[in-house]
């Protein structure tokens, strides 16, 4: 059997940095968001996936698939700064693929107490025992990343299963995440490898589901578990060990009033309220213009009326995924 993705559409011991620090005039007013949604963030709030990307300083890998401009760690700083969120969560990106040095220079810089790192590696010629996952781990480096979605991966069943479970033998010692960007119509799949893996598994952007928007439909009720794979998404999340994470909107969608994923999210907060995490997705690469101040406050308006629920989504949720020792 054959798995497939696509490449996404276009369309569609240094010193500790603050977040305010390399804010500027000039960095203020390019990053202006409205302030209701900053106001409302609980205390503390994570941004569980977000990428540094510095192509002259670490130049990306010869098989990347697009070339990025440049996003620095005091320009994301910035940005989280105008949202008011204060910790982040760097993931590594498709373009340098197993180099993970561009991230390991911010999360020195960031500090595990404001910052956790998510990395690539290749786990045949990674052993669990190396040294050096100990240092990254001291870093903050708390989970491994296998991201077939970005560069149109192919594997075969068989060949995923092995993938994962080499991932598993390197994340368990260290009670690692791994961390999933896989399309939606894989969790079948992964319902039957998951529950043999032995760690916490965390799934990008709603599961990447493939949405549409026939014509006339825009705002009318919609059904998730009409998606193919969203029963097995659901399924993972009722076991105990798996995590989702709501981010990126404009990768799955069009639709400017997001009711497609807004349901998605009702039934990943009703389903797993205690796994369930939010991430921008910074600097939301091959996309310009990104306004994540809407997604956010639906963010917050889905959590209203249930006390707690928001500081779960946005902070004591990935602190528990992480390792993040909470006050």
């Amino acid at each position: 059997m054959l798995i497939s993705t696509q490449p996404p559409s276009n369309i569609l011991t240094s010193p500790r940095l603050s977040l305010t620090a390399f804010s500027s005039p000039c960095a203020e007013r390019r990053l202006s968001h409205a302030t209701t949604g900053k106001q409302r963030l609980p205390p503390k709030s994570w941004d569980s996936h977000m990428h540094v990307v510095e192509p002259q300083r670490f130049p990306v890998s010869k098989a990347a698939v697009y070339q990025p401009s440049v996003h620095t760690l005091a320009d994301a700083l910035a940005f989280e700064s105008s949202v008011g969120v204060e910790n982040l969560v760097l993931v590594q990106p498709s373009i340098y693929g197993t180099d993970n040095s561009c991230l390991l220079a911010a999360l020195t810089k960031l500090g595990p107490s404001r910052g956790r790192g998510v990395v690539v590696v290749d786990p045949i010629t990674t052993k669990p025992e190396s040294e050096i996952l100990d240092e990254w781990h001291t870093l903050g480096v708390r989970g491994l990343r296998v991201n077939l979605q970005s560069v149109g991966k192919v594997m075969e069943q068989a060949e995923l299963e092995e993938t994962l479970l080499r991932h598993a033998d390197i994340a368990r010692p260290r009670n690692w995440i791994i961390e999933l960007y896989l399309p939606l119509r894989m969790m079948p799949v992964l319902e039957s490898i998951v529950p043999r893996l032995g760690v916490t598994v965390c799934i990008d952007h709603f599961g990447s589901p493939e949405l549409s928007l026939p014509k006339g439909e825009d705002g009318l009720p919609f059904d998730p578990y009409t998606l193919p794979g969203f029963q097995s998404l659901i399924s993972l999340l009722h076991l105990g060990n798996t995590y989702i994470k709501v981010s990126a909107p404009y990768r799955l969608t069009n639709d400017q009033t997001q009711h497609q994923l807004k349901a998605m999210a009702r039934e990943f907060l009703a389903t797993a309220p205690d796994r369930t995490v939010y991430a921008t997705d910074w600097p939301h690469t091959r996309f310009t213009g990104i306004d994540i101040n809407p997604f956010t406050e639906w963010c917050l308006d889905l959590c209203s009326g249930v006390p707690g629920l928001a500081e779960k989504l946005f902070r004591r949720n990935t602190e528990r995924m992480l390792s993040v020792e909470s006050s």
